[in-house]
């Protein structure tokens, strides 16, 4: 039981974090500095209770996949400004489920086997059917030019959330060693990214609530793996979506006609879905 509590932390705290933070105000450049200070204070706490064992190619690891995410979340951020959270979040999770598994597939030879191959194909029609549907249901007076300048920050989000997942896997590291080289690396990007736009500011300092909501959830996950398993996990994980999406439609007031919203929540729901089935294929 234990196990799948910690797997539902990142779940709800990933999935809250954007409303958290839209909530708590400020543009993406102040948002993206607070978290990522949030993260690294909670880092430091935990790097001296876990303690453990450290190198080189861990911090420069480390230190790239934090940046990675930086450049991730900063631009989701933006994607908001332009498309809303209840539109940006299941296309951001979509693409990123179709990135990290590309990398799985080709680099990494997960499928193996007929069963994973079949499985894992049903899971990514299952994702792109989502992110169709999300899309479809957006503002109908959406003007073109926010719906390209979205898509455009979301293509730049998934890259970094790509990177922040892949080069922890592809170098082997432990998560536990990653958190510390990890929280400096999205402080250091954050600053690089945001300095032009001072981000300085008490939205920034707000913000950290939402850094130390995300480092939590990136405990949950590192200790639900051992428990439940990569599988379980994993697909736990996808279902902070659902409290995004519906909680930029009910509580941030994104208007959707009964048409959008149905289009919506069933996008979500074959994103989740999609999720689940590629969560086993890595059994």
């Amino acid at each position: 039981m234990d196990g799948i509590f910690y797997a539902l932390l990142p779940a709800i705290t990933w999935g809250s974090l954007v409303l958290v933070s839209e909530k708590l105000g400020g543009n993406a450049h102040a948002q993206t500095l607070g978290i990522t200070v949030g993260a690294f204070l909670f880092s430091i706490v935990m790097f001296f209770v876990k303690q453990p064992e450290m190198d080189g190619l861990i911090w420069v690891i480390g230190i790239i996949s934090g940046m990675g995410w930086a450049l991730g979340q900063l631009n989701q951020f933006n994607s908001v400004k332009h498309l809303g959270v209840s539109k940006t979040v299941p296309i951001s999770t979509g693409l990123q489920l179709l990135g990290t598994t590309f990398f799985g597939v080709v680099i990494f030879k997960e499928w193996s086997t007929q069963t994973t191959i079949i499985l894992g194909i049903i899971a990514l029609l299952l994702i792109i059917s989502g992110v169709v549907l999300t899309g479809m249901g957006g503002k109908s007076d959406e003007k073109k030019g926010n719906m390209k300048k979205g898509i455009t920050f979301l293509a730049i989000s998934t890259a970094g959330y790509v990177l922040y997942v892949v080069i922890i896997r592809w170098f082997d590291i432990n998560g536990w060693a990653a958190i510390l080289p990890q929280a400096i690396g999205m402080v250091a990007a954050s600053l690089i990214l945001s300095m032009k736009h001072k981000p300085f500011n008490k939205y920034a300092v707000r913000n950290i609530l939402a850094g130390i909501m995300w480092a939590i959830g990136n405990i949950g996950l590192l200790l639900a793996n051992p428990k439940v398993g990569v599988a379980v996990g994993f697909s736990l994980s996808q279902m902070g979506i659902v409290i995004s999406t519906l909680g930029g439609i009910f509580l941030l007031g994104e208007k959707k006609s009964k048409k959008q919203l149905v289009l919506v929540i069933s996008g979500c729901a074959l994103i989740i879905a999609g999720g689940v089935v590629l969560g086993i294929t890595k059994k």
